[in-house]
């Protein structure tokens, strides 16, 4: 099945307390793209960049099979830029620098040959711009959002009108709380899940994930690892690897909804394991399929 990734391509300056990383190709629907690609060969990005991204950024993504027709290079312009440093903890953040460059006018318009995709994975993106995207879409039979704090604050009638129209919502635990108005996750996600998507992801970091469905709750652990580099992007590896394992399946149930969540969760184990997309963009299948094997081996109560 064919998955449409629509969000942003960027350059990150990284500074963590381990180490720092500049012009480091990053952007939610990158870490999504090349985190969907191991499981399927039919990945489409839209997107935009500026002259300043290179042919090399094309040639990788080239290498995973991933379809860039949809993504619109602005000669005269610069790539969106993000700039933050990491605290000691790797789960607080200072943004440094932000600067939108072409994102800031970035108005996607899905190419035809996109507009029968199967699934549709919408990146941390202006809800606004996630529901034009749907508006070009024929029939998909699955929609995947994230979102983030600043839209959630931001533009929350426009982002509760998104979410109307998705199936699956992936968001983090503070995200969760603000949205709903509630401290308790449970609460949060009885309350989200009426504002539209029937499936509800939260994301807590070094603690796991929650996935919840009308068949009820199931809960994710988190991989132990000796060596955190860099936590960008994990997020959006999660939601790529949740997508890419439900399209190379081409089944859509509670069963494989918890498998997709931990070949999420594996995906995203890789990626904090150095800076930017550079673990993601040399893994194989036999590494994956062992660190998935690793997650159910977590959780094991047999012998």
């Amino acid at each position: 099945m064919s998955i449409l990734i629509v969000g942003s391509l960027a350059f990150d300056d990284i500074e963590t307390p381990f180490g720092r990383s500049d012009n480091t190709l990053g952007g939610s629907s990158t870490y999504i793209a090349l985190s969907a690609s191991y499981f399927t060969d039919k990945v489409e990005m839209v997107g935009v960049v500026g002259s300043d991204f290179e042919q090399k950024h094309f040639d990788l993504l080239h290498s995973k099979n991933i379809d860039t027709k949809g993504v619109q290079k602005v000669d005269n312009g610069k790539t969106f830029r993000w700039a933050g440093r990491y605290h000691y903890d790797m789960n607080t953040r200072d943004t440094l620098d932000t600067q939108l460059n072409v994102f800031a006018d970035f108005d996607p318009v899905v190419p035809l040959q996109y507009q029968n995709a199967d699934f549709v994975c919408l990146g941390n993106i202006d809800p606004e711009l996630q529901l034009k995207v749907l508006d070009q879409i024929s029939k998909p039979k699955l929609v995947i959002l994230d979102t983030m704090n600043f839209w959630i604050e931001g533009k929350p009638e426009e982002l509760k009108k998104t979410l109307e129209r998705v199936d699956i919502f992936i968001l983090n635990d503070s995200e969760a709380r603000l949205l709903s108005g509630d401290p308790n996750l449970v609460r949060s996600a009885r309350i989200i899940r009426n504002m539209g998507p029937k499936t509800l992801i939260i994301k807590k970091g070094e603690h796991g994930a929650l996935l919840f469905t009308d068949s009820g709750i199931f809960a994710a652990p988190a991989f132990p690892l000796e060596s955190i580099f860099d936590p960008t992007g994990a997020g959006d590896t999660f939601a790529g690897g949740f997508i890419g394992h439900l399209a190379r399946c081409e089944t859509i149930n509670d069963l494989e909804m918890r498998k997709a969540v931990l070949y999420g969760s594996s995906m995203a184990s890789f990626c904090v394991e150095k800076f930017g997309t550079e673990k993601i963009a040399a893994l194989d299948l036999l590494e994956i399929e062992d660190r998935y094997q690793s997650f159910l081996e977590l959780s094991r109560t047999d012998n």
